[in-house]
């Protein structure tokens, strides 16, 4: 035995996981099951009583989702995590046991064209607002600050790419506001940026990106950082601090201290609304982690190669990628991901809307679909797809005007991504 802390790539394989008890099976078991059973009646009333840990029904927790669970806490630095259906079933578990009706969140305007619409319009339903900073500047997020904020939002690294938040400045505005600050850390991975180390209270991914990494399984998990003092902000937050009448009078920050908002997302969240992970994708993303480390270096490092052809080519007005020195965000970038600045970034076409849609149409070895983070190179025009539905002022805002197309950069020989956009940009030309 060692006291040498392991290592991220140690991490990546061994976090959270240990050989099958029964079986001796070494990879992580599938426990495709609805349920679980009791011990005898004591042992039942504990469980459902919140005086002890174990499993009960899947749609509350699972032994493959655990294993998960605690990889990406200690990936993140986190106390403990809660594993979801999606990246958007995690977002939404955060703001229900954040927010009552008529509450506010501020959050970036750069973000990912999904969240955007699931902020401005399906979040309204439960009389929860937001207001919108520019994301390039913290004190916008301090102006913001009204008494009926209770959080901010941002992403590590924009979708569609090309922008990286400053974490820190945007944690003390949080901190100064007395709110959670929380990061989705998609685009990044803990490999290349842990918020958690920069002031960031909850963690969110959509597991079905760099996590997995292979464009098979969905899923999105909340890390929780054990770092916000819930009883200190009192009456704010009364899914924390508020006797819960469904559990005996228990105050769940007083019992569970610093991982006690996992607890609430999952025992007030999860167990009612429902979003629950499936053990096979679980299985599935486990196995995608393993490689993390690996697939991330490559990923960061075939995006620069091409993003450096493409910033060269006559055909391309501008490449927003903050890994090229003298882009907006480089300092930034060597700030916050030293290691590398992700698969993700855009770029604009001369030609506008109609080069891009030939682009798109005449690439071979890209993949033409709405997803990010996968194996293999993508490719999608984001003003007619993944922000289809805002306006065209929000689409510029975020970075998905007429002329832009985002990339995902794979892990395939960056060569041969280079000569397929070459000849695909040629046959447009």
């Amino acid at each position: 035995m060692t006291d040498r802390a392991p290592g991220f790539a140690t991490l990546a394989i061994h976090a959270g996981a240990q050989p099958d008890p029964t079986t001796g099976a070494r990879a992580t078991p599938i426990y495709q099951t609805t349920s679980f059973v009791f011990d005898d009646v004591d042992h039942a009333a504990s469980l459902f009583g919140l005086q002890a840990f174990g499993n009960i029904y899947t749609r509350i927790g699972n032994p493959t989702c655990a294993v998960l669970e605690e990889r990406v806490a200690a990936l993140e630095g986190g106390t403990a995590a809660l594993a979801v259906a999606s990246g958007h079933a995690a977002e939404h578990l955060v703001f229900h046991t954040l927010l009552e009706p008529g509450d506010e969140f501020i959050a970036a305007k750069k973000l990912y064209g999904g969240s955007i619409n699931q902020f401005n319009h399906a979040y309204r339903k439960f009389g929860w607002n937001v207001v919108w900073a520019e994301g390039d500047d913290p004190a916008s997020f301090a102006r913001a600050v009204t008494p009926k904020t209770k959080a901010i939002f941002i992403e590590s690294i924009a979708n569609p790419g090309g922008v990286i938040f400053d974490i820190a400045g945007i944690a003390a505005v949080a901190k100064q506001a007395g709110v959670p600050l929380i990061v989705d850390n998609t685009l990044a991975s803990p490999y290349l940026i842990r918020p958690i180390e920069h002031g960031a209270d909850i963690v969110v991914h959509s597991l079905t990106k760099f996590l997995g990494g292979h464009g098979n399984s969905i899923g999105g998990i909340i890390v929780d950082a054990g770092s916000f003092d819930w009883l200190k902000a009192g009456k704010r937050y009364p899914s924390l601090t508020a006797p819960r009448p469904e559990y005996a009078g228990m105050v769940l920050a007083e019992t569970f201290g610093n991982f006690a908002f996992a607890i609430a997302a999952r025992v007030l969240g999860l167990r009612d609304l429902g979003p629950a992970l499936s053990p096979f994708n679980a299985f599935q993303i486990l196995t995608g982690i393993e490689t993390l480390p690996l697939r991330m270096k490559k990923h960061s490092d075939n995006a620069l190669a091409v993003a450096r052809f493409l910033s060269t080519h006559p055909q391309v007005s501008w490449v927003s990628y903050p890994g090229l020195p003298g882009d907006k965000y480089h300092a930034l970038a060597q700030r916050y991901a030293p290691k590398g600045a992700g698969a993700v970034f855009t770029f604009g076409l001369k030609g506008g809307n109609a080069a891009g849609i030939a682009l798109v149409s005449n690439l071979t070895l890209f993949s033409h679909l709405a997803n990010v983070g996968d194996t293999r190179s993508l490719v999608i025009h984001p003003a007619s797809t993944t922000h289809r539905q805002l306006t065209d002022e929000q689409k510029a805002i975020a970075g998905a005007g007429p002329d832009v197309v985002r990339l995902s950069i794979g892990i395939e020989d960056a060569e041969d991504l280079i000569a397929d956009l070459d000849q695909a940009l040629k046959a447009g030309a």
